[in-house]
């Protein structure tokens, strides 16, 4: 199967005065359509760099990193942009909805930018929110703004489901209601899942774990037997 993101020798460096902090070193992966991957490790090991990096968010200092045939480390800012709006969903860990609008036209704002969107009803439904549509995020609990975001997300039809720590705001029992949906929408779309935490107990739902440290892929694991997430607790 071909590769829908390639990375080789991924270097990241930032400039904090006269300092230069290396946030990756040398990293290389790749990542096939379809997985449900963790990246996992501590803060300051790299994770949010890599994010951003895969996400189109920012540009690596050095080495490669592919969406299919996209550099995404040499693209121009315009298929940067196409590529965010298209091949990406974004969930991040605090909501970033409208406050103003409600659940359904949250996910209708995604949907307007999107080629090839999935129905606003069809997601709301999936991710157990279709009698919340017309309420606002002031209306809804923690776990079902998320939930919203991730609709929203979704609603695009990415190829691939960025998620920056989706469940470090919430407790544990909303938070496996957040897992749930995330793994229905890899399962029912075939679709690619990358969530990004801290939270070592959610690596057993996943098909393989990235373990970042200081910077450099560590390890990768397979799971051989991933669990639903009702039997995930921290």
């Amino acid at each position: 199967m071909e590769a829908i993101l390639t990375a080789r020798n991924l270097t990241k460096q930032y400039r904090m005065g006269e300092v230069t902090v290396e946030a990756l070193k040398g990293v290389s992966f790749d990542i096939f359509p379809g997985e449900f991957i963790v990246v996992l490790g501590p803060s300051g090991s790299g994770k949010s760099t890599l994010l951003n990096l895969i996400g189109g968010m920012d540009v690596a200092t050095s080495g490669e990193i592919y969406y299919r045939d996209l550099p995404l480390h040499g693209a121009s800012e315009k298929a940067l942009t196409e590529y965010r709006r298209h091949a990406v969903g974004f969930v991040f860990q605090f909501y970033n909805l409208m406050p103003n609008l409600t659940a359904y036209e949250n996910v209708l704002l995604a949907v307007e930018i999107a080629k090839n969107p999935l129905p606003v009803k069809e997601v709301l439904e999936q991710v157990g929110l279709a009698d919340r549509a017309d309420h606002f995020p002031a209306q809804l609990s923690g776990g079902e703004q998320q939930r919203v975001a991730i609709a929203r997300a979704v609603a695009k039809n990415p190829h691939i489901l960025l998620c920056d720590e989706p469940t470090g705001a919430l407790d544990s029992a909303t938070g496996i209601q957040v897992l749930k949906v995330l793994k229905e929408f890899n399962r029912q779309y075939k679709k690619t899942v990358i969530i990004i935490t801290h939270n070592a107990a959610i690596a057993r739902i996943s098909d393989r774990v990235f373990y970042l440290k200081d910077g450099r892929l560590d390890r990768i694991e397979r799971i051989a037997a991933p669990v639903p997430p009702e039997e995930v607790s921290w």
